[in-house]
């Protein structure tokens, strides 16, 4: 098969003949019809953001895919389905706390690297081998439109977020890095999943008058100052009423004042997730106030990625129509363009600007 691998940091990814993947008892092989392109994949493979990649390695983090072989132990599995392909895998040898890679992506700690030495390569090939756990039908829509399905990369690591704060129908919500292309999916769930308000703060003007285009009324754009009490009083004053919870999906390259300025806008008792890359390559620590926390009963907890169940819930999202793929920009690149669609995704990483690689179609 053609795969693109990345041969060292810093190099053009190359596309190649690579041998072709065999599947073993609880292992799927897909064809990949696409894979989304994330906007920060050249940071990535520049070594800028020190992922544990261990060239030379197909990179590339899930797919929609069209099974061509399934192990002996799948029941429900068939050949041919269309399927998402989760690359978050878990080791099978711990229940309480499993080992995690995102395959052909990155790890976490010594047995996640461990894992990440067998299931070592992504989904920028045109096969795949996945664990049988991590593939989830999809609705025949998905396989009439595999780019636009690939967005799943992105909406379900949105969506475990708002899962692990208990967003309920009717609260109001504020994102942290709104008119990213993570936070704007997590503005558009929120609200999909019935949220009353959501408050959208970020210096992108261009990008705040989309979302509030798209979202009308529920939707609260904030313009940040970039002083801390400034923009706390703001994005309170915009909630027009107590924020039950907020979730932070800022980029590394975001000082930790920002995230801590919209944190502690949560009201008593409410919730903060933080799912973003503050601090990941240095720079100040979080710092929230201990007797903030402690007085006002504060739930903080960090969250990566997310649990199998969220693929289904994404899912069903979608393909009730509760959640809308339709508006969102999508381009897509064969393989031999691998290296253009990774120039172009960094150029175009605002709301609902998505990058598809399609590895089968050329």
């Amino acid at each position: 098969m053609r795969a693109a691998v990345l041969t060292r940091f810093g190099a053009p990814l190359a596309v190649r003949e690579v041998p072709d993947p065999e599947a073993g008892s609880g292992e799927v092989v897909v064809e990949v019809l696409a894979a989304g392109v994330a906007p920060y994949a050249a940071e990535v493979f520049s070594g800028k953001r020190k992922y544990p990649l261990v060239p030379p390695v197909v990179p590339g983090v899930g797919a929609v895919g069209r099974i061509v072989h399934v192990g002996p132990d799948a029941t429900r599995l068939r050949v041919g389905d269309v399927v998402w392909c989760d690359s978050t895998v878990r080791s099978r040898d711990d229940a309480l706390t499993p080992d995690i890679t995102l395959q052909g992506w990155s790890s976490r700690g010594e047995g996640g690297a461990r894992l990440a030495e067998y299931m070592h390569d992504g989904a920028f090939a045109e096969l795949m081998r996945v664990p049988t756990e991590n593939v989830f039908p999809l609705p025949a829509a998905a396989g009439e439109d595999p780019a636009r399905w690939a967005a799943l990369t992105v909406h379900t690591i949105s969506y475990g977020g708002l899962l692990a704060g208990g967003l309920a129908a009717g609260e109001t919500l504020l994102v942290s890095g709104a008119t990213g292309n993570l936070g704007s999916s997590a503005v558009a769930l929120a609200l999909a999943m019935g949220a009353g308000r959501v408050v959208a703060p970020g210096r992108n003007k261009a990008a705040l008058g989309l979302l509030a285009d798209r979202f009308g009324p529920r939707l609260r754009p904030v313009p940040l100052t970039g002083d801390e009490a400034t923009d706390r009083a703001a994005m309170s004053a915009a909630a027009d009423g107590p924020i039950d919870m907020v979730i932070d999906l800022l980029p590394p390259s975001a000082p930790s004042s920002a995230s801590r300025a919209a944190a502690m806008t949560v009201r008593e008792y409410g919730r903060v997730v933080l799912m973003g890359g503050v601090g990941m390559l240095g720079g100040d620590d979080l710092a929230l106030p201990y007797p903030w926390i402690m007085r006002n009963s504060i739930t903080v907890r960090g969250q990566w990625m997310y649990p199998r169940t969220a693929n289904v819930g994404i899912i069903r999202l979608l393909a009730s129509g509760a959640l809308d793929l339709a508006p969102e920009r999508v381009r897509s690149f064969d393989l031999d363009a691998v290296n253009d669609a990774i120039t172009y995704a960094a150029a175009h990483g605002g709301p609902f600007d998505r990058t598809s690689l399609t590895p089968s179609a050329g």
